[in-house]
């Protein structure tokens, strides 16, 4: 195990910065998510964690030790790349022992090879491929065996990037819930980079959501979700996504659309009468109910499995709500629905991405 620490990381390709000024405590054992879009940084922050790209500005350090200027083999870290990275002559069991051949820790005995590869071929539901090579494996065997390649190997880091990105839906459910207990077996401290926010919240003791190389937000899965910083975090976090409305306070309450529908301020933020902001509703913390005070009509219903998405006319405007499936509110009906307050989000108004106001995750902060 080692605690991995970023201070003021910088990395630019060409005229494109993929990393500003990014500042990161990690700490020993833990296991912490990156999450963010296409083009955030998330795998070049990996790769220099890593030693696999020359930074351009800042340190990187791993237990304590700067690493910056050392080479990757030296690192004793275990990555685990979206490409797979395998090797295309060699069986599924020559893959995995591999990393078990040389490195710091020394030579392991064949015994000790075959120990450490049932163990993770079985976790991983691969034990039965060993005899196979890369051609002849799905793509989402082929990811297995990558991840598992990295996890057979001990380590002071593992570096995993969207190490579940080629796998069908089942699979990635199935599969999040044995990282989250390989993770907690090994004890090693773990980096892994996801664009899924399911995937973020599910594995992460913290999470730090990037926007074109910045960090935007650091935090718990709960403070992330319960407390976005801003409307990308909040956006980036649950599918349906957020619904955001522009509104006016008035007194202790938020007008939004058309004025005739509203919602408390939340006790946190100081707002006076007249202030415009931009008010954030989960459809999954709109609740349909017969004594709810917002009153719309149903212009859509979307089942989904066991829950049903309506889409709902109020205001002017239409709310996205995540509904039970016994709700049994069909297309054209008129619905009232009820959200808690502390279940209201505030943010500033304006264009683009505008910040929270109130209480937020105060670790942002802490890590600059």
């Amino acid at each position: 195990m080692a605690s991995v620490t970023l201070k003021n990381l910088s990395k630019t390709f060409g005229k494109t910065q993929a990393v500003r000024d990014l500042t990161v405590d990690i700490a020993d054992g833990e296991f912490f998510v990156i999450l963010g879009p296409s083009g955030a940084g998330k795998t070049t922050t990996l790769k220099s964690i890593a030693g696999l790209v020359d930074i351009d500005g800042g340190t990187v350090a791993i237990d304590g030790t700067d690493v910056t200027n050392v080479e990757p083999y030296h690192r004793n870290v275990a990555m685990a790349f979206e490409s797979y990275a395998l090797y295309p002559q060699k069986t599924v069991s020559e893959n995995l022992a591999s990393p078990l051949k040389s490195g710091r820790t020394g030579k392991y005995t064949a015994a000790q090879q075959t120990e450490r590869i049932d163990q993770v071929t079985t976790t991983l539901g691969i034990n039965h491929l060993l005899k196979r090579f890369p051609r002849e494996l799905s793509n989402g065997q082929r990811q297995r065996v990558a991840l598992g390649r990295v996890l057979v190997r001990p380590a002071d880091v593992y570096l995993l990037d969207e190490p579940l990105s080629h796998l069908d839906a089942k699979l990635r459910a199935s599969m999040r819930a044995e990282l989250k207990q390989l993770g907690a077996m090994s004890n090693t401290t773990t980096v892994y980079v996801t664009h899924d926010y399911q995937e973020a919240l599910a594995l992460g003791d913290r999470i730090a959501v990037l926007r074109e190389g910045v960090l935007v937000q650091i935090g718990t899965p709960e403070e992330i979700w319960r407390r976005p910083a801003d409307t990308f975090v909040a956006r980036a976090l649950g599918q349906p996504e957020i619904n955001v409305f522009d509104g006016v306070v008035d007194g202790g309450r938020i007008r939004l659309g058309d004025g005739t529908f509203d919602v408390p301020v939340p006790a946190d933020v100081t707002a006076s009468s007249g202030d415009r902001v931009r008010v954030g509703l989960r459809p999954c913390d709109v609740h349909v109910s017969e004594t709810g005070s917002l009153k719309g009509s149903v212009q859509l219903a979307e089942r989904l499995g066991r829950n049903v998405e309506l889409t709902v006319q109020i205001g002017g405007e239409q709310l996205i709500v995540l509904a039970s499936g016994r709700e049994g509110v069909g297309e054209g009906s008129p619905v009232s629905m009820s959200i808690a307050d502390s279940d209201v989000h505030v943010f500033e108004a304006g264009e683009g991405d505008t910040t929270r106001l109130g209480a937020h995750d105060k670790t942002l902060e802490a890590a600059q």
